[in-house]
């Protein structure tokens, strides 16, 4: 493109008379309502004479103002509110840390994730699931466990690569969430990795409203707790042996 292109808008702008321009929006009535990106820089009649034809333009662009501050108010409400839901998760969360790092023994730690998780991070059942191996159900023994067979964690999270999923629908059949399948329509899972002859686990989080949990959201503290899951369990279980 060469330097005459460049200058030829201006060239022919400087070129426009008054008349022509208002002989322009008279011919196309609608160009300020086409174009209301124009009343920010336009200067508006601060006042007109009782019984002119002027539109008013000032009110217009009032009106365009207070759109966008209404806008502006609506995003710094869901900032604010997204902020405060999501420091309230991970206050429960750290709560729910703390209560799990305090568990004495393997089978209070057990009681503590399956009957106070749930109150602590507000969700309506936690589940403790593990892949049957040689050492797995002798070792942990506990009824409140859930056992599944070797290659479902894999499956259900969607590889051996993937650490969470949260799915926004569920309808669980009680392999995972027992005698409280009935009541979850939404769920959290996270692997667990505890070691010890136990390599591959669930730690689910259930919810009886549908979409309580969905792709949108972020796993970083489902993770974190997970972590948390899996080295008390490491402790205990190397204590046993």
């Amino acid at each position: 493109m060469t330097d005459s292109q460049h200058i030829k808008p201006e060239i022919e702008a400087d070129n426009l008379s008054a008349e022509a321009v208002a002989e322009y929006l008279r011919a196309h009535p609608t160009f300020l309502t086409d174009h209301p990106d124009l009343f920010r820089v336009l200067t508006t009649p601060a006042r007109w004479e009782e019984g002119e034809t002027l539109v008013d333009l000032q009110s217009l662009m009032l009106e365009k103002l207070r759109e966008e501050s209404q806008e502006l108010k609506d995003a710094a409400n869901l900032l604010i509110n997204t902020t405060r839901s999501n420091m309230m998760i991970q206050t429960r969360t750290h709560a729910g840390a703390v209560a799990i790092l305090g568990a004495v023994g393997l089978e209070n730690l057990i009681h503590v994730i399956c009957y106070d998780l749930p109150m602590l991070l507000d969700v309506d059942a936690v589940s403790l699931c593990f892949e049957t191996g040689d050492q797995g159900s002798d070792q942990l023994g506990n009824d409140d466990i859930r056992y599944l067979s070797p290659g479902v964690v894999d499956t259900v999270l969607g590889g051996a690569d993937k650490f969470a999923k949260l799915l926004e629908y569920t309808n669980d059949d009680g392999a995972v969430f027992g005698e409280a399948a009935g009541i979850v329509q939404s769920a959290a899972l996270v692997r667990l990795s505890p070691g010890g002859g136990i390599e591959n686990g669930l730690l689910a989080l259930g919810a009886r409203e549908q979409g309580s949990f969905h792709s949108g959201q972020g796993t970083d503290l489902l993770i974190f707790i997970a972590r948390v899951v899996d080295a008390c369990l490491q402790r205990w279980l190397a204590k046993q042996d």
